[in-house]
């Protein structure tokens, strides 16, 4: 079985951020917009390095989005950065009408996402914006699983063309995939070999599904890991083919159930090959404050609770 090392632990926004001062060095359309946040979505630091290149619009996240737009008319390369519950929710409709709609090269880093936000709360941790995202026609949606995935899908993001969301967390989290390893946007990771089932999961919880599957190897289960980094457009194909061969699937996402990572591959098996599936995800409730350990504790979202969802598939496996 490969084992996975937590080389550290490090914030998946500084990811971002340290991604976006390497493409602005090598791409002089690359800009960067903020709702008054630089600092904490990180992307200070390439503020400091092109200030000529950064546009702070205030607290008002509906005109951010049409600024990005235009710029992009005029061949800018816009990575606009806030908070992922008010750069998805409270400007939907400018996403929609002046970025999906239209097919703009955009890019949408929502920082903050997730239960993991922790004492912020209710109001701002968003737990819906990957149905809001992926909902949307011509929009790519990215959840990398630590800093180097982070960086490595801010760098892909760049040179991709057309509206994206990346999605990252607050919080310092193992960083545990290659420095080096490049981001293949629509491509799933297989990170695990198994036969027995088949776990996939995005952002935070793909360290989680790694630890489970270590604790479910004691126990004579091989499960399989994969690491679905890109949401929208979704790697079917492995999907498809891990289930096959294991017949079991258990999802693992800190998000809603409705609309997210579960329903995406749900719909592809049941499309393709009906497979017994449970999911790991957050079931109809909004957050509340606590530290980011308490709140995916609270929520079911650990290894043990991915270890449970699959000795549940698996009694329902034919």
């Amino acid at each position: 079985m490969t084992t996975f090392e937590n080389k550290s632990s490090k914030e998946l926004r500084a990811g971002m951020g340290d991604g976006l001062v390497e493409v602005g060095k090598r791409n002089s359309d690359v800009v960067a917009l903020s709702a008054d946040v630089f600092g904490s979505v990180k992307m200070d630091a390439f503020k400091k390095a092109y200030p000529d290149r950064c546009v702070q619009c205030g607290i008002a996240e509906a005109n951010m989005i049409g600024i990005a737009a235009g710029l992009s008319l005029c061949g800018k390369i816009p990575f606009v950065g806030g908070f992922a519950e008010f750069v998805t929710g409270r400007v939907y409709d400018q996403i929609r009408q002046v970025l999906a709609y239209s097919n703009k090269n955009v890019k949408i880093c929502g920082s903050h996402a997730g239960i993991s936000l922790g004492e912020d709360g209710a109001t701002h941790q968003t737990m819906e914006d990957i149905a809001l995202m992926k909902a949307l026609p011509n929009m790519t949606v990215l959840v990398p699983c630590d800093y180097n995935q982070a960086r490595q899908a801010t760098i892909a993001a760049a040179d991709y063309v057309g509206p994206m969301y990346i999605r990252l967390g607050r919080s310092k989290m193992p960083n545990f995939t290659p420095e080096d390893e490049p981001f293949v946007i629509g491509k799933a990771q297989h990170l695990i070999e198994g036969s027995d089932v088949s776990i996939f999961a995005c952002g935070h919880l793909v360290w989680e599904a790694l630890e489970a599957a270590k604790a479910l190897e004691a126990e004579g289960i091989h499960a399989e890991v994969i690491n679905i980094h890109t949401i929208k457009p979704l790697d079917t194909e492995a999907i498809i083919a891990s289930a096959r061969k294991t017949g079991a699937v258990v999802t693992c996402e800190e998000h809603l159930f409705n609309g997210g990572l579960g329903d995406s591959v749900a719909q592809t098996l049941a499309l393709n090959c009906p497979t017994p599936m449970e999911y790991v995800a957050v079931n109809d409730k909004f957050g509340e404050s606590g530290t980011p350990d308490e709140m995916l504790t609270n929520y079911g979202l650990r290894s043990k609770n991915i270890v449970e969802k699959v000795y549940a598939v698996l009694k329902r496996k034919c």
